[in-house]
Formats: C-alpha cells, sequence, structure tokens
C-alpha cells in the first residue's frame, strides 16, 4: 500500500519517532509503514488521517 507518511511527517519536520508518538506506535512501525513494508490497521489509520486532518484516502493509496 502506498501513502503519504512520509511527505507529511517532512512537511511538518517530524522525525519518525515524533509520528510514532503522536500515534502511539513504535518507530520501526512507522519506518515500516513507510517503506510500505506493513500496512496499518484500521484504527491507525483513522489516527493518522485525524492527526493529519486528511481522509485515509488522502494518505494511503491502494496499489491494486
Amino acid at each position: 500500500m502506498k501513502n503519504k507518511l512520509k511527505v507529511l511527517r517532512a512537511e511538518r519536520d517530524w522525525t519518525q519517532a515524533d509520528l510514532a508518538n503522536y500515534l502511539e506506535v513504535s518507530r520501526q512501525t512507522i519506518n515500516a509503514i513507510e517503506k510500505g513494508k506493513f500496512d496499518p490497521s484500521l484504527p491507525l489509520a483513522f489516527k493518522a488521517a485525524r492527526l493529519f486532518k486528511m481522509t485515509i484516502e488522502e494518505i494511503f493509496q491502494d496499489e491494486a
């Protein structure tokens, strides 16, 4: 699954650790999601959408 987390994080000058703290996950989880190695759970996707004030679809795109 493609996502814009890295871009959104960089726009705010946040580290992976910063974003992990805001989303209450590990930095390793953020790293894996950004690299497309791990798809976020639906609750985590909703939490990210609320944090960035965007829709889930604006942040995460299905690669199908």
